[in-house]
Parts: structure tokens; C-alpha cells; sequence
């Protein structure tokens, strides 16, 4: 499993830079470039809601991958050692990225 680092602080499932997810999905089917990918399993943090999950944060994670043009995607699994998430103040997924996206 890759190692995750999400900067995306407005996140509900982002503990001190990790997420407590064990699988998220990175959206962008035609990406070609990191600004047309999203982390599809972003949830915005907002004023007294917590994350559902039980557990620990952790470094790694199992990426799902939609962004079929990225080389680091095999079979929609991510295969690079790291990757990261961005999108400091986002609201929505669609104003995150996956920061490692390299179009074949």
C-alpha cells in the first residue's frame, strides 16, 4: 500500500496529515493532469461533526484509482510508494488533488 500525507485539513477523515480510512478513491477517469484528479472519499469537516470511523490514523492507505492515464495505476490500484493529497481549505472533492498524478 502506498503512504498517504493529505494536506486537505477541512477533511473529517484527516488526523495530523493521515487519513483513517483504510481505502479511498481518487477520481479523474480522463485526468491528465494532477488538477483534474479529486479525492473522491473527501467529507467535509464542519463545526461538531467527527469522523464515523473507529481506529487509528494511518500512513498508508489502499488507493482506488479511477485516473486511468496516470502511470502509477495498475488495474485501478495505485502503485506508487507515496502519494499526496491536496487541498488545504477545500470544500468539496473537486477542490482536491492527487498532488503524485503523472500521465503516462
Amino acid at each position: 500500500m502506498p503512504e498517504l500525507k493529505c494536506t486537505v485539513q477541512t477533511c473529517m477523515h484527516n488526523k495530523d496529515f493521515y487519513c483513517d480510512l483504510n481505502a479511498i478513491t481518487v477520481g479523474g477517469n480522463s485526468a491528465k493532469t494532477a488538477e483534474e484528479t479529486c479525492c473522491d472519499s473527501f467529507e467535509e469537516r464542519k463545526s461538531g461533526t467527527y469522523s464515523n470511523v473507529m481506529g487509528e490514523a494511518s500512513p498508508t492507505s489502499q488507493i482506488d484509482c479511477k485516473a486511468m492515464d496516470c502511470k502509477y495505476n495498475d488495474e485501478c490500484q495505485c502503485h506508487a510508494g507515496k502519494i499526496s493529497v491536496e487541498g488545504s481549505q477545500a470544500c468539496q472533492c473537486e477542490e482536491t488533488e492527487c498532488a503524485t498524478f503523472t500521465c503516462k
